[in-house]
């Protein structure tokens, strides 16, 4: 049968396994890489509020907020508040890692200041993103039990639900180069302004660059998902 192997078992199983696998490689050295630095503190004294409040004034930036959040790593830029959020741990710490974060959610906010495209298209796409989030997967499923008792609405369901799951393969694929961007832009923030001697900045700099591996490894995921859809589904139609 078409896309199983031996006693019965469907390999592309392995393709969700290897994107399990990335994805907890990529977690782990995350958090290791952001416990390691949050230890250490930063020469300049300055809590993440205060480093992202400096960054934004730097840039001329006086519309946005800085605000904590609850939650560990939660921090994120909402483009359509004009807030900075930072987690309860980053907004009042002075280590690297709470630095590094602070300004690599500033580099969102420059980013939005200065109408980056890509940020701009992230966010007219997150509501395309978050239907096809929600209806993605109970339109596969219902649509393969529909399949299964020979109901031609069945595939035309789970065509619909690979469909929908493709908009959030797409919508963090976008995300890729709006995250390596901010981060660029928040080491070249630490640099000018000063907040970061060289040493410091390659510590933030390592931080960011496990953060930003983690949205790889998220999109490697999704996209081994959505093509073990697209073997499963077009096997089974050339079976039926």
């Amino acid at each position: 049968m078409y896309g199983y192997g031996y006693y019965g078992l469907d390999w592309t199983y392995i393709l969700v396994l290897i994107g399990i696998g990335i994805t907890m490689l990529a977690s782990a050295r995350m958090n290791s890489s952001f416990t390691k630095y949050a230890q250490i503190r930063s020469s300049s004294g300055l809590t993440g509020r205060e480093v992202a409040e400096r960054i934004l004034a730097a840039n001329g930036i006086y519309d946005v907020a800085v605000q904590p959040v609850p939650g560990q790593l939660t921090d994120h830029y909402d483009p359509s508040k004009k807030i900075v959020r930072l987690s309860e741990s980053i907004y009042s710490s002075t280590s690297v890692a709470a630095i590094g974060v602070a300004a690599h959610e500033c580099g969102h906010a420059i980013q939005d200041n200065r109408s980056y495209f890509p940020l701009r298209f992230r966010s007219a796409f997150v509501p395309l993103a978050n239907l096809g989030s929600r209806l993605s997967w109970p339109m596969i499923l219902i649509g393969l039990l529909l399949a299964q008792s020979g109901a031609y609405l069945g595939y035309n369901l789970m065509s619909w639900g690979i469909l929908l799951f493709s908009l959030a393969v797409i919508f963090q694929l976008i995300t890729l180069p709006v995250e390596f961007d901010a981060s660029r832009r928040a080491l070249i923030q630490l640099s000018e302004t000063g907040i970061l001697p060289a040493g410091e900045k390659r510590q933030a700099r390592e931080v960011l660059t496990a953060a930003a591996l983690t949205y790889v490894a998220a999109a490697a995921a999704s996209l081994l998902q959505l093509m073990r859809l697209l073997i499963l589904f077009g096997g089974r139609r050339r079976r039926d």
